[in-house]
């Protein structure tokens, strides 16, 4: 999946976030978009997952040389996030079948290997709810590395990893982000995105009056 970015820009409340963002992220790598915190970078990531609409450019995506409408984005992503909730109620079971309802597993991975992947054993039908912080964590990270799409967006992937957890999404991205597109979102570059090709550095496109959202 290759997105090209022609003059991006989003504003709230007459207020721009970022504006006149001409990049392309190629695909088949990693790239990061990098920022401190409040600069816009899960704005614009928001954007690339058509959960939101610039306020001016275009944002093009294409797969092996076709044309994907913006519309029909969704079905070609996956997206973990601090911001985007796992089903409180679920059981880890319920979970996982709910999220492969909509996507495919990677070819040769099934239910058993992903529980495997997670680094901790499920306590039968204890609900999600009842898991830690980091544990959640894991649940979206392999929910979006073992799907089988081409675009894997990623905001803040270590937070409430440990030392422990972060080795292991390192792990785990050496392992399955490869010939897929994979944007991650981070302040932690040399943490989270060090393997990242590309990068992207929201706050070189913060014109005059923006906001620092």
């Amino acid at each position: 999946m290759q997105i090209t970015l022609k003059g991006i820009g989003k504003k709230f409340n007459q207020e721009w976030i970022f504006r006149d963002i001409s990049y392309t992220f190629p695909a088949k790598s990693v790239s990061a978009i990098l920022g401190r915190n409040g600069s816009g970078k899960s704005t614009l990531l928001q954007l690339l997952a058509g959960n939101l609409t610039s306020t001016s450019g275009v944002i093009a995506f294409s797969l092996d040389g076709k044309t994907i409408a913006g519309e029909e984005i969704f079905s070609q992503l996956t997206l973990a996030a601090p911001y985007l909730e796992l089903i409180e109620e679920f059981s880890l079971q319920e979970m996982v079948n709910f999220h492969f309802s909509f996507k495919e597993y990677l070819p040769g991975i099934n239910y058993n290997q992903l529980i495997g992947m997670l680094g901790f054993t499920p306590s039968g039908s204890k609900q999600i709810r009842q898991f830690s912080s980091g544990m959640k964590q894991r649940v979206k990270l392999v929910l979006a590395l073992l799907s089988n799409v081409p675009l894997i967006l990623l905001d803040e992937p270590t937070m409430n990893l440990d030392e422990e957890g972060i080795g292991w999404y390192l792990e785990l991205m050496r392992k399955y982000s490869q010939n897929r597109t994979v944007i991650i979102c981070t302040n932690l570059h040399q943490t989270e995105s060090s393997f990242a090709a590309n990068l992207l550095k929201v706050e070189d496109y913060k014109g005059q009056g923006c906001a620092t959202k």
